[in-house]
């Protein structure tokens, strides 16, 4: 694993930027169920709320080893920050790939600035992982308008965004839209005391008669979940799985600096054989981990099919691993893991929310069961053509 000197250079600013701006600070963020808006404009004026659009269109063009190394750290400070970059590149994913011409030069260079948020709306209070079913609706009228009726729950970032990719059925086909905050009929309510990501300021949407033009459609009927959702899912599992090995390796070095200074029976923690093997698990998963997302990273720049399933492998693994640490380290603080004056036990806490965003652990076990199911069967039918050569 060798790193580019772009990619190192990359690294270090990143990492300067989450030491300075987001780690000091979560903990409080995390009370007060707030991210504050001049964190969030420094994010933006660093270019990373556009990391991923392409130059022409005001991004940074970042390939995507070089973004997950972005999704590492900001995962490493706040699991809630890393959710506002990670359904803001959603959107941008989303509109790179299947938004038309006059879409992507409108909305991409003020998503890549940060002149506005953008936000991901699929789940809904009775439709989670069935996400291809929602119950909100999309009416056409004469004008060719399209009219929205429904509710989202759960919506990171939902309280802050400016735009809204929704998700709905048209006649019995998944359609894609995307809705501003100041349409009439949509309104949203902040969703509070949640378990963790708590200062991801989520909402929930409601859209009673919301009107949204016919150019506000993004693909076509029909193409709203297997092909826009898809492609915005994908780039959120990367930079999920990427924000895991973020948010373990703060469990890592919290576990390491506690250890080091705290005694029990005369020596000090890390003396002690059972806390060794934790500390040992937890260096080893997070290597398995990094190498899991760099492989999926690289995957992607290469336009290599097997990336869906590789991201998803990525995904699983990491935020699996990433809730197995965060508990070992509770575990090694003790009561004192358990208390705010320790950020491990938000790190407990948000970890468990990584293990059902962009697509719960449950469905990535699907995903990866069907592609080895499909591997499987293509390399039966390879052995059995050369058998029969021979």
């Amino acid at each position: 694993m060798e790193w580019t000197s772009e990619q190192l250079i990359a690294q270090e600013a990143y990492k300067a930027f989450v030491d300075e701006y987001v780690d000091p600070f979560a903990d409080v963020w995390d009370q007060e169920e707030r991210l504050p808006f001049e964190t969030i404009q420094a994010m933006a004026s660093r270019g990373y709320l556009g990391a991923t659009v392409a130059r022409e269109f005001g991004g940074g063009g970042l390939d995507s080893v070089t973004f997950g190394l972005l999704c590492e750290e900001i995962g490493r400070g706040s699991a809630s920050l890393l959710s506002l970059l990670t359904v803001h590149g959603m959107v941008c994913q989303a509109l790179s790939i299947w938004g038309s011409s006059s879409q992507q030069q409108f909305w991409l260079p003020k998503l890549a600035s940060g002149a506005i948020i953008g936000a991901f709306a699929l789940t809904e209070p009775k439709i989670g992982s069935d996400a291809k079913n929602v119950e909100t609706t999309a009416t056409r009228l004469e004008d060719g308008s399209y009219v929205l009726d429904g509710e989202k729950k759960w919506i990171s970032c939902g309280q802050i965004a400016d735009l809204f990719l929704v998700f709905a059925q048209f006649e019995g086909k998944p359609v894609a839209f995307l809705v501003e905050k100041d349409r009439v009929g949509f309104s949203s309510k902040p969703l509070a005391g949640l378990l963790g990501f708590r200062s991801a300021m989520l909402a929930s949407l409601t859209f009673d008669g919301c009107i949204v033009p016919e150019e506000n459609m993004v693909g076509r009927p029909g193409f709203g979940f297997s092909h826009v959702a898809g492609a915005a899912l994908d780039h959120g599992r990367f930079c999920v799985g990427c924000g895991c090995v973020g948010l373990s390796r703060a469990c890592l070095e919290a576990s390491l600096d506690y250890t080091s200074q705290r005694k029990q029976f005369g020596v000090h923690l890390r003396e002690h054989p059972l806390i060794q093997r934790m500390i040992t698990d937890m260096i080893t998963h997070i290597e398995a981990a990094r190498l899991l997302c760099i492989d999926a990273g690289r995957m992607k720049d290469e336009r290599d099919p097997r990336s869906i399933m590789a991201t998803s492998t990525a995904k699983y693994f990491a935020s699996s691993m990433a809730a197995r640490i965060a508990s070992d380290a509770v575990q090694i603080h003790g009561a004192n893991g358990c208390g705010p004056d320790y950020p491990v036990q938000r790190y407990f806490r948000d970890a468990k929310i990584m293990e059902i965003i962009e697509g719960s652990n449950q469905i990535q076990q699907t995903i990866i069961a069907k592609y080895g199911h499909l591997d499987y069967i293509k390399d039966q039918r390879v052995r059995d053509r050369k058998s029969r050569q021979v």
